[in-house]
């Protein structure tokens, strides 16, 4: 899963303080001052208003920036407010199955982004400053952007389903100018319950036409979609940005093939709702490049109730040593290794581009020479030690076809199925609003 990193202020979620149960006061003589207080109880956990208030004002910020005129204040603060509800949800989610980011990744991710921003990492600090962003909040900010990002690949992204028939369909038709166009595209989501009732379906219908009608008429699409959109991206005007056709959901690939830049596409309905398109603007599609790939074989160990990651650590220091002394790596790995993928295959990892690798993973083996295996280094999957096997660059094989054939295909699977896992997830939620 693609992992988006920025060096930009991330709306910062303020700390709550004290005992978050009940509005909080500090006593000054005989009046009490209201320091904070409950703007939605979420399960067990709660959104504080001052959290709703830093959001709001970042939101506002970022809106008038990019001079977008503000919705009224009581429909801003709900969208705001529900996203950082579905936030909680999510986060109460991760600790519930035990999903965390390690320091050691988020140094990772924050290496990632200096080096993006062309900025030695010593020097992030003093340039987020600048900015006027506190570096300590930075980190647990994108540390909860990281462990959002892991609890999506692993409850949506990888429960994606991709046949090899639909890989045959998409190479059968990826030479069209549709599939290998480049569309930028805004959207709004119109959501619809799993158990709506026949008045609700006709009610949503109605609004969902009454905005596409909207929208043709010339209003403002970003102002729309911040005021009724039910989708991820509707405090950033629902805009999607450019996507290929081809990691394009169907139904939407079909409608802006046949549309002219500023046209309004929909409403369309799926599974999640009504879907309102707006075309920004289509260009074509990319040349063909070469690949560089790798050959690899790894040993995964994972630490558990009895052995930590130091003890972890220590095995495979061991295990690295007996390989050196002359010992068979695909041998050791068959029998030790933790990954069910490769262990069977000596640990083989195949020939693969290097960015199908978490962070972690491709800083480990960034420079490693052939035949050089790697001191040991932790992922969120555990702890591996990595042989280089070779090197090569290629032209567009039909292996790596049939690859990105199948990374496009979740992905235009992926937005789809993120909406009804979200729609889910609140569905299964108690959240009692109290603003």
């Amino acid at each position: 899963m693609r992992t988006i990193l920025r060096l930009a202020l991330i709306p910062l979620l303020a700390l709550a303080l004290g005992t978050v149960a009940q509005a909080q006061t500090r006593d000054i003589g005989t009046q009490g001052v209201l320091l904070d207080r409950i703007a939605a109880v979420v399960n067990d956990g709660v959104v504080m208003k001052s959290q709703l208030d830093a959001e709001m004002a970042a939101v506002t910020q970022r809106l008038e920036q990019e001079k977008v005129s503000l919705p009224p204040r009581s429909v801003l603060q709900k969208q705001v407010l529900d996203r950082l509800v579905l936030q909680e949800i999510e986060e109460q989610r991760a600790r519930h199955i035990g999903l965390s980011i390690t320091d050691e990744q988020l140094n990772g991710a924050l290496q990632e982004i200096a080096a993006r921003n062309k900025i030695p990492f010593d020097q992030l600090p003093t340039a987020l400053a600048a900015q006027g962003v506190d570096y300590k909040q930075y980190r647990e900010s994108l540390r909860k952007e990281l462990t959002l990002q892991a609890l999506r690949e692993r409850d949506v992204i990888a429960r994606i389903v991709v046949t090899p028939r639909e890989i045959d369909q998409y190479l059968a038709h990826q030479d069209s100018a549709a599939a290998n166009d480049q569309f930028d595209i805004s959207h709004i989501l119109i959501a619809v319950p799993a158990a709506a009732s026949p008045a609700q379906i006709e009610k949503l219908t109605k609004k969902a036409n009454d905005i596409a009608a909207r929208a043709r008429a010339g209003e403002n699409f970003a102002q729309l979609a911040i005021a009724n959109s039910d989708a991820e991206k509707a405090l950033e005007g629902g805009e999607l940005g450019w996507r290929k056709g081809s990691q394009l959901p169907d139904f939407i690939l079909e409608l802006v093939t046949k549309m002219k830049p500023g046209e309004i596409g929909g409403p369309v309905r799926t599974p999640s709702g009504f879907h309102i398109i707006r075309l920004n603007g289509r260009r074509g599609g990319e040349k063909p490049v070469f690949v560089q790939q790798v050959h690899l074989r790894h040993i995964l160990l994972k630490p558990n109730e009895l052995d930590d990651d130091q003890t972890v650590r220590q095995k495979l220091l061991k295990i690295r040593k007996r390989i050196l002394g002359g010992e068979d790596f695909a041998g050791i790995a068959s029998t030790t290794s933790e990954d069910p993928g490769s262990a069977p295959d000596g640990g083989d990892l195949g020939w693969v581009s290097p960015q199908v690798f978490v962070p972690e993973f491709r800083k480990a083996i960034a420079d490693l020479k052939v035949g050089e295996i790697s001191e040991p280094f932790k992922t969120r999957y555990g702890w591996h030690i990595v042989q280089l096997l070779g090197k090569r660059t290629i032209d567009d094989t039909q292996d790596l076809r049939r690859q990105r054939a199948f990374e496009a295909i979740r992905e235009s699977k992926a937005d789809e199925e993120t909406e009804l896992w979200l729609q889910r997830l609140r569905d299964d939620a108690f959240v009692e609003l109290r603003m």
